[in-house]
């Protein structure tokens, strides 16, 4: 592969002038078996190079635990950009943002009280050299200096956004050096933050949605020389629960595209291809109010959440013809989807009833966090007998992030962060009776200083002003439901449950699962966790990728924490509900 040098009037590759053209494609947020497809039809749309992040959490889910196969092979996912001639820009953080789960750092950074990400925390350092170690090592053959097809790596993320501490920065570019990684190093910011954000010697980058000529002046401003880029070109954006779905003219983007092209700069299109949060991988914002982000990272992208075309496909595509050629070649409209109506979901198993086949009860004077649990995803519920009968008041302290109270297995209200919810009123039957708290983590937040974002009851629980003790913390992480009892009834169970049906195949092909009067919960197909779901919106349909579905006889279950939709029934339908729209 030719070597990119930056000079000062731009980018060059092997001594010639050279212009990147790339779009944001995250391995992770796609099924593997579809990668190929993705990376194909970014060349497609005229592209010459596509951007990835690099989750550590995913990569390296408990200390010492580091993986880098499956749906997580980097490696197989360069060398298939590689094969269609793509260059690469790589993003390893260690903090990615991206709407993701705590920005991508892992949770058990969190089980060390006092910790503080993104810093020069010497405990934070030596967790992020050692991941660096591991993941850098066996990418160093996909370098462009060794042949392969990364052409730059990225330095943190809009750090000047969260602080100005430039030995930081200068630590993680040493380390990444010391690595072995020698092709060039770039820094990403937004324009008000660069200053903060940039590293002597180290490309700086600017990230922006619109006005390119004022945001590439702000950043030239600060690099008098050198080539200019914009690293994230956003060109939609990402939805929250109890949102609207996000959108942004393709005629409008468009337009800013030509002019960001028109100045001689590079692109990064954030994103090109958003894909998915699939199980509970989401991020979450919070700026004064908590906000979960959805499943769908659709991103109104050119690419649509299921891979196919968009209007900005061949409005983007058109517009890069005029500075670069594209090939003569289109992608296919619209791929095959798979149908089918009213899927049964006739067996059930109370989640409750359930909980000690799902995680071992942990003893202790106080709630325990996920993260004291070692546990990164999922719920936690927490247990204890009351000490006497009558009117109680009960404050969760601090709820992180949603609540369900229950008294003797039966339900009695809910708590939310997003709602800035603390107390619950209720009667207590009789001394003894056993309070359980189901507490779902509903995503860390994965931008600013709430990135601190430890789950489950971090904070003190009173009853009628006394703090209550003698609890047990069970982790459910929900990573293998293969041992629940599931068996036919008549009714629902009371409360959350499990609920599984299966479905035929004659054919595999992505599809959208409807859950019409279902309420709140996450679902699988044949094991694979595709997301949550909530009646709350925007979103009402979860993406099935195809390779998830089998020809012949398929499982699907659903849990769901209240009440379960019309007839226990669910829909494959060949378009997804994305929700009202917000332009």
């Amino acid at each position: 592969m030719p070597l990119l040098q930056i000079d000062d009037d731009g980018f060059r590759l092997d001594g010639e002038p050279f212009r990147i053209l790339s779009g944001g494609l995250h391995y992770f947020r796609v099924h593997p078996a579809q990668w190929r497809d993705r990376l194909r039809k970014a060349r497609l749309m005229g592209l010459n190079t596509v951007e990835t992040y690099v989750p550590w959490n995913l990569h390296e889910p408990r200390p010492g635990e580091f993986r880098m196969d499956g749906d997580l092979d980097l490696p197989a996912f360069l060398d298939l950009a590689a094969a269609e001639g793509l260059y690469v820009l790589l993003r390893p953080g260690p903090y990615i943002c991206a709407e993701w789960e705590g920005g991508g750092l892992p949770s058990w950074l969190l089980a060390e009280p006092g910790m503080r990400l993104r810093s020069r925390d010497p405990r934070f350092l030596a967790a992020v050299d050692d991941y660096f170690d591991r993941l850098l090592a066996p990418l160093t053959t996909r370098l462009a200096t060794r042949g392969g097809p990364v052409l730059a790596v990225q330095v943190e993320n809009e750090y000047g956004a969260y602080g100005d501490d430039t030995a930081y920065l200068e630590h993680l570019a040493g380390t990444i050096r010391r690595c072995g990684v020698d092709v060039p190093l770039f820094t990403c910011d937004q324009p008000a933050d660069l200053e903060r954000g940039a590293l002597p010697g180290v490309l700086a980058t600017a990230n922006f949605g619109s006005r390119p000529a004022q945001n590439l002046a702000t950043l030239r401003a600060l690099r008098p020389s050198g080539p200019l880029l914009c690293t994230e070109f956003w060109i939609g954006w990402f939805d929250r629960w109890g949102g609207h779905h996000v959108v942004r003219g393709a005629e409008q983007a468009s337009q800013e595209l030509d002019e960001l092209l028109a100045t001689g700069a590079s692109v990064n299109f954030y994103m090109f291809h958003g894909g998915t949060n699939f199980g509970f991988t989401n991020g979450a914002n919070d700026k004064h109010t908590y906000r979960p982000t959805l499943t769908s990272y659709d991103y109104d992208a050119p690419l649509d959440e299921a891979g196919d075309p968009t209007e900005k496909f061949g409005a983007f595509r058109a517009v890069i013809a005029k500075y670069a050629p594209v090939p003569a070649e289109l992608p296919p409209a619209r791929g095959e989807k798979f149908s089918r109506e009213a899927v049964e979901l006739a067996e059930s198993a109370g989640l409750l009833d359930c909980a000690p086949l799902l995680g071992d009860a942990v003893a202790s004077r106080q709630p325990l966090t996920m993260e004291q649990l070692g546990q990164d995803f999922g719920f936690v519920l927490y247990e204890t007998d009351l000490p006497e009968a009558g009117p109680a008041l009960l404050v969760l302290e601090r709820v992180r992030d949603r609540a369900q109270v229950f008294l003797d297995g039966q339900p009695v209200g809910v708590l939310e962060r997003e709602a800035h919810e603390q107390a619950i009123t209720f009667s207590v039957p009789h001394a003894g009776s056993v309070l359980s708290v189901l507490v779902e983590n509903q995503g860390r937040v994965n931008y600013g200083p709430g990135i601190h974002d430890r789950k489950g009851l971090p904070g003190d629980v009173l009853l009628n002003g006394a703090r209550l003790g003698g609890w047990t913390s069970r982790p459910l992480p929900l990573t293998s439901l293969a041992d629940l009892p599931f068996a036919a009834a008549a009714a629902p169970p009371t409360g959350p449950a499990f609920y599984r049906g299966t479905f035929d195949a004659a054919r595999t092909a992505d599809t959208f699962l409807h859950l019409d009067g279902w309420t709140k919960g996450c679902a699988w197909i044949n094991g694979f966790a595709l997301g949550r779901f909530w009646s709350r919106g925007p979103q009402r349909s979860l993406y099935v990728p195809g390779p998830v579905l089998r020809p012949g006889a398929n499982e699907i279950v659903v849990l769901e924490l209240h009440a379960p939709g019309r007839a226990r029934t669910v829909d494959f339908r060949d378009a997804p509900d994305l929700g009202p729209v917000e332009e």
